[in-house]
């Protein structure tokens, strides 16, 4: 009964056509647990919380749209969870609260995009990793992953080590477990899960989200896991879970998280 709790619209429409492409797909491919997690910046609603200009030129959808679609949804006996994935930021924790707290999610995930006025995953600012120090740009990153967990605002973190997207990886072992120990530490007294995210594959890195020994340092401190495939495309729901549940089991899960309306249930896989 595996989960996909990561998944977007904003490829094409939001309407119950385009919605039912996505749920059908997770239906052909045994996933008994199906989200969306729209990214909050595309919504008006969420301008007070982050305003960059490259999401103005993509903040085209509104709340009131959004949450009408599931009823719709669900109004049709759809099998599909309603969620956000908002952009962490730093300072405007009672902001994303707000935020949060209005709408009836299912879960929130939460994800580090940006550090500063520098979007580490977008092809627009790669040329920027030649020109930043590469030490601080990654301490920076997990400085948010790990504030990020202590807010506890978020059921999820998305792709916890997202800032290897495009293989700009520090070659000092011993830092980037620094950055994993206190990641780690931050998660696990938090309610934040994490997930094993398949869209890594689809990426210049071409591996899993997260890193096998990061997600070992998870499970020995009983930091529980989701499967998402990050989806932003019918055809990509639930991709390539044959890898994602072997590093699973090979860090010694088995069971995932599941979530209806906030409540949280533990299942085997």
């Amino acid at each position: 009964m595996p989960t996909d709790y990561h998944n977007h619209l904003e490829k094409g429409t939001l309407t119950l056509d385009y919605l039912e492409r996505f749920v059908n797909q997770a239906r052909e491919r045994e996933i008994s647990h199906f989200g969306i997690s729209e990214h909050a910046y595309h919504f008006y609603q969420t301008k007070d919380i982050v305003s960059k200009p490259w999401m103005e030129e993509r903040r085209y959808y509104d709340m009131k749209d959004y949450v009408d679609l599931f009823h719709e949804a669900w109004s049709k006996d759809m099998d599909v969870k309603m969620s956000i994935e908002m952009d962490y930021t730093p300072g405007r924790h009672k902001e994303m609260e707000s935020f949060i707290s209005s709408y009836d999610f299912d879960y929130v995930i939460g994800s580090v995009h940006w550090v500063g006025d520098f979007g580490i995953d977008l092809a627009e600012y790669r040329k920027e990793w030649e020109r930043r120090d590469l030490y601080e740009v990654y301490r920076q990153y997990y400085d948010q992953v790990v504030t990020l967990a202590e807010s506890n605002l978020f059921d999820i973190i998305g792709h916890i080590d997202l800032v290897k997207i495009f293989n700009y990886i520090p070659n000092d072992e011993e830092f980037i477990l620094e950055q994993y120990e206190r990641a780690t530490d931050a998660l696990k007294n938090s309610k934040t899960c994490v997930e094993i995210s398949t869209a890594g594959l689809r990426k210049p890195v071409q591996r899993l989200y997260p890193e096998p020994v990061l997600l070992k340092m998870c499970r020995s401190k009983g930091v529980p896991i989701v499967f998402s495939s990050d989806a932003h495309e019918p055809s990509h729901v639930g991709a390539d879970y044959g890898k994602a549940f072997q590093q699973a089991r090979e860090a010694g899960y088995t069971s995932v998280m599941t979530f209806t309306k906030g409540e949280r249930k533990e299942i085997s896989f």
